[in-house]
């Protein structure tokens, strides 16, 4: 959406993708800013059943906190996809950092989009959503 809520306290404003969304209803979230976490803030990456900054520091519970919110409001007005950020340790679908803060990419989901399939939302990533998988 191009929002300034990213960890660097930088937006990734894409213009093809706001006009491809041009006439769609948008309910725009940051679960992690949703979560109490700053912006700017240290990144932070999964590894294992959490979610770490670099230092070591535990943010799990932001990451949880702010992903159970935002998920309960997509509920409430009834979204059926999900437009996420790509790699995100909260947004990223299909592909996340591996917690090695090495740039190495896995498989696996964010913490939001795992909440929000768990609640029956489908998923896509921004990149897939460009190459036309559109709903």
């Amino acid at each position: 959406m191009g929002e300034t809520c990213r960890f660097d306290g930088q937006g990734k404003h894409n213009s093809e993708l706001l006009e491809l969304l041009k006439d769609r209803t948008l309910l725009p979230v940051c679960p992690e800013v949703e979560g109490g976490l700053p912006i700017p803030r240290p990144p932070a990456e999964i590894k294992g059943a959490g979610v770490f900054r670099k230092n070591g520091e535990d943010v799990s519970e932001a990451f949880e906190k702010g992903s159970s919110l935002c998920t309960a409001k997509a509920v409430s007005v009834h979204v059926r996809q999900a437009i996420l950020k790509s790699r995100s340790p909260a947004c990223g679908c299909g592909k996340i950092y591996d917690g090695s803060f090495s740039k190495t990419l896995i498989e696996g989901d964010g913490v939001f989009t795992q909440h929000l399939k768990l609640a029956g939302i489908d998923c896509i990533s921004d990149e897939q959503y460009l190459k036309g998988n559109l709903k």
